[in-house]
Order: C-alpha cells, then sequence, then structure tokens
C-alpha cells in the first residue's frame, strides 16, 4: 500500500481539476490575508513540551461523547484542543498507547478554522469540525521526508501564488483528516461521500501564522515530526475541537 506509485500519481493529476475547490476548503480564501485576530503563531520548536512521565488511562480532557468513539486499536492520538468556540488558536498534542496506558509524547501550538469550531461543519462556514476522525493518507508538494503514512507527492496540491506569500507554504505537507472523503486516496482526491455540501478537504498542513478555512495548522518541524511518527499499524486517528465542547 505504501506507495501504489503510479496509480496514486495518476489520482492525483486527475485531481487538479478540482485544485482550487480543493485548496479554498483548506486554505486561505480571503486573497491569502492575515486573520490580525488571531493570537499566536504555531512554529513552535518541534519538541514543544517534553512529556511527563504520568499514566494516562483516558486522553485527557475529553469527556466520554468523545472518548468512546477512539478506536479500541488506535495506538496513537493527535488531540487538538482549540481554545474556544470561535477561536482560531488551538494546542496540539501526541499521545501514545502501550498495553491500556496512554502517554503524551509532545506538545505545540497550532490554528484551527478562522471562526472557531462546529458539531455540524458545512462548506465555507470557515469552521474546523468537531470529532473523531482517523487519519490514513498524507502527502504534499515537498518530497516523502520518511512519511509511515502512504504519501503523494503532488505540484497539483501547491497554495496558488496569488494568494499572500505567507500562505504560499501551507501545502508543503499534508495529512489528510478523514471527514467526508475516501480512504486510501491522496489527500486532494475530490471524493466526499457524505456530499459537497458538507464540505471536506480538511487536513493537518503548515502553518501561516493565522487561521484556516477549516484545517489544523502547525509548524514544518512538527509536521515532519507527525509524518515521521504516525504509523497506519498504530491505527492513527485525531481528536479535535474546542476544549469546552470536547470535555462533554
Amino acid at each position: 500500500m505504501r506507495n501504489a506509485g503510479a496509480v496514486r500519481a495518476g489520482v492525483a493529476l486527475a485531481a487538479c481539476g478540482v485544485l482550487l475547490t480543493t485548496l479554498a476548503a483548506c486554505g486561505s480564501d480571503d486573497g491569502g490575508r492575515q486573520d490580525s485576530s488571531s493570537g499566536h503563531r504555531g512554529a513552535d520548536d518541534a519538541h514543544g513540551d517534553e512529556a511527563k512521565a504520568v499514566d494516562l488511562k483516558r486522553i485527557p480532557d475529553v469527556g466520554d461523547r468523545y472518548q468512546k468513539q477512539i478506536p479500541a486499536n488506535s495506538r496513537q492520538v493527535v488531540a487538538v484542543y482549540g481554545d474556544g468556540e470561535d477561536s482560531a488558536n488551538a494546542t496540539i498534542a501526541l499521545f501514545t498507547k502501550s498495553g491500556d496506558t496512554w502517554k503524551k509524547e509532545r506538545s505545540w501550538s497550532g490554528h484551527n478554522g478562522k471562526k472557531g469550531w462546529t458539531t455540524n461543519h458545512r462548506e465555507g462556514d470557515k469552521r474546523s469540525p468537531v470529532g473523531v476522525f482517523t487519519l490514513s493518507d498524507a502527502g504534499g508538494v515537498l518530497a516523502d521526508p520518511g512519511a509511515k503514512l502512504p504519501y503523494t507527492q503532488t505540484a497539483s496540491i501547491q497554495a496558488p501564488h496569488y494568494w499572500a506569500k505567507s500562505h504560499w507554504h501551507d501545502f508543503d505537507y499534508v495529512i489528510a483528516i478523514d471527514y467526508n472523503r475516501a480512504k486510501g486516496t491522496p489527500p486532494n482526491d475530490p471524493t466526499r461521500p457524505q456530499g459537497q455540501s458538507k464540505g471536506g478537504s480538511i487536513w493537518l498542513h503548515m502553518d501561516h501564522g493565522s487561521g484556516t478555512s477549516a484545517c489544523v495548522s502547525q509548524s514544518k518541524a512538527n509536521m515532519e515530526y507527525l509524518l515521521k511518527t504516525l504509523d497506519p499499524a498504530q491505527h492513527p486517528v485525531v481528536v479535535m475541537g474546542d476544549k469546552a465542547e470536547l470535555k462533554a
């Protein structure tokens, strides 16, 4: 499955015709203008906060509603804790499981949708969808940095240069969040099983210093870390939402 090479590349090129739709879902839909309401940048040191030696029986600050949605066979969880329902700022952490115990590996800052979060995401609402989603496929403009997830390199995913220069590298690395998409395809595959109105092309991608159209963004170093760490054999998922909703 690792690179069904030519087949995946062909799918990526076929998806190029819907490039602008895909990028609008994930990047800047306002011509690349910065959102000055977003407080902090996500370009932290790759190591973030070093994990403390604490045994965890569950993912911290995640209530039963979402805790129960984490698959029993998942051994890797990317947790995205949004500052607030209407905030574009978030803290991201990676947890790994050994036996029945979770360990926080590290954490760092990032951004989510510029208007915050929603439990009913719609195309163009500029809010990130709350929920638990699998992570199956990766890709980007840059060459594979050693990703364990299937990786598709393609120039068709590059942010258009009529966006602000700060956004040009948003999609150098991306990991597809399996919200309204077909697993086992490149991140920019246009298939949306729940229909166009439910949005799609929700990714983990590189940060430009402010909120996104719906994706979750972080520094290049942290994207490389996730790409090299997330392993399909460990069934990785992302648990994402504003802090209050996640605790519910």
